[in-house]
């Protein structure tokens, strides 16, 4: 296929179909020499998006191409990446014409949770590597599909749970591994932040220079409001995922990868899952919950997730953000500084602030090597799992039951009905 067939070819099928017989499948399929620089796009130039591009650039990775929806952003942040890499990138405001670019070797998507899957799977289907920020989907059935996409075009994904590539991290979960805690009955992750007043802003007409049906995609068609735009679409289902997913994914994640080192890979889901929350706080527009208490129970031990958007004057355990691993013999706490251990008599017994690490880096070594990366998409999928189970139990008000092994709510309809959603056309979830 020649590259002017391929590019009529996908302004032919669109943003809702990227293609399920194979056809776009290793279109960029050039070999990466270990010192070779890694050509990227970087798909959504807002807040996240500089951040994670640093990275990429500080290991080798170069931004050749910006897209977003917004003309403002691409020409803000090209300006500031033209800075970090020497060279200023390419400009686009419609995604699916990176996908017909050669010497493009991955994309690093940046977009609201709602975009991501797909995104993703259009990125495998055209032959692309994929690092896409968390939470990696929107719904269960999203993150199914997205891991098969990975898996039927052979392609390196990893999600944006930086912490994975931090080696002290990496040595608590070992820690907690090791049996040195004794029986572990609970496990917890929280946060403690203050989420400001968002206020009721009137509905306004689109700014000049953004694509809104495009920002929109699969979502409900709704009138353009500036609060559910640029950062705050976060505090909105249409969109987003709830702080669980924002920040506690974050934890929760250590926490999964703490179960998998334990359990092993095949047995890491609750089975009930309780708890409560609400809007206690701010009579503002958001969507999401301020306060929020989740428990999952996995049989022989507890996870709790704890959320206060309203405060951070009185941390738990002395953080505003942490994760803890409760043994009858000891216990490993997480402060700002790293972690440490305290047995039963108070005496600490490790310790660990060695800090850095780089996920751009671990996710460009798997891509030259070709192996899966150690943020893997079905790692991902779990942890974000998670959190659209903690989501569930909060929309439906009561506790759930989960199947592990069938990832489905048994016969309990109102629950299962949550495992997907409906898309807007033409922005469907692609076939696999």
């Amino acid at each position: 296929m020649t590259s002017e067939n391929r590019r009529s070819f996908i302004k032919k099928i669109g943003a809702s179909s990227v293609l399920a017989t194979g056809g776009l499948v290793n279109l960029n399929s050039r070999a990466l020499g270990a010192n070779e620089r890694i050509q990227l796009c970087l798909v959504g130039g807002h807040n996240r998006g500089p951040q994670v591009a640093r990275d990429a650039i500080d290991h080798g990775g170069f931004i050749k191409t910006l897209c977003d929806i917004d003309d403002a952003i691409i020409e803000e942040k090209s300006e500031q990446l033209a800075k970090m890499q020497g060279e200023r990138p390419k400009g686009e405001k419609d995604y699916r014409k990176v996908l017909d670019d050669n010497e493009i070797d991955a994309v690093v998507l940046v977009t609201p949770d709602h975009w991501h899957a797909i995104q993703t799977i259009q990125a495998c289907q055209a032959g692309k590597d994929v690092y896409v920020e968390k939470p990696l989907c929107h719904t269960i059935h999203e993150g199914q599909e997205m891991v098969k996409a990975a898996r039927k075009y052979d392609r390196v994904v990893q999600i944006g749970t930086q912490r994975r590539s931090a080696p002290h991290f990496e040595s608590a979960v070992e820690f907690v591994a090791s049996g040195k805690l004794g029986n572990i009955c609970l496990m917890k992750a929280w946060m403690c932040q203050v989420r400001g007043d968002l206020g009721n802003p009137p509905n306004e007409p689109v700014p000049k220079g953004v694509d809104y049906d495009k920002w929109l995609g699969p979502a409900p068609k709704r009138p353009f409001n500036p609060l559910r735009f640029h950062y705050n679409w976060r505090f909105f289902w249409d969109y987003c995922n709830s702080e669980e997913g924002n920040q506690g994914v974050h934890m929760l994640d250590i926490c999964m990868w703490a179960i998998q080192k334990i359990r092993g890979k095949t047995n890491t889901l609750p089975t009930k899952v309780s708890g409560h929350g609400g809007i206690y706080w701010l009579n503002d527009a958001k969507e999401v919950p301020d306060t929020q208490i989740m428990t999952y129970d996995f049989g022989d031990f507890m996870l709790s997730w704890e959320l206060h958007s309203f405060q951070r004057h009185t941390p738990l355990d002395g953080v505003n953000a942490g994760i803890a691993f409760y043994g009858t013999d000891a216990s490993l706490l997480f402060t700002r500084n790293g972690w440490h251990a305290i047995d039963k008599e108070g005496k600490e017994i490790a310790q660990d602030k060695s800090g850095g690490g780089s996920h751009a880096k671990r996710f460009f070594e798997a891509m030259k090597s070709r192996s899966r990366p150690n943020a893997d998409i079905e790692i991902g999928r779990i942890s974000t799992l998670i959190c659209h189970l903690g989501n569930i139990c909060y929309k439906l008000g009561r506790d759930v039951r989960f199947n592990p092994e069938t990832e489905t709510f048994g016969n309990d309809k109102e629950a299962n009905a949550l495992l997907t959603k409906e898309y807007r056309e033409p922005y469907v979830l692609p076939k696999v």
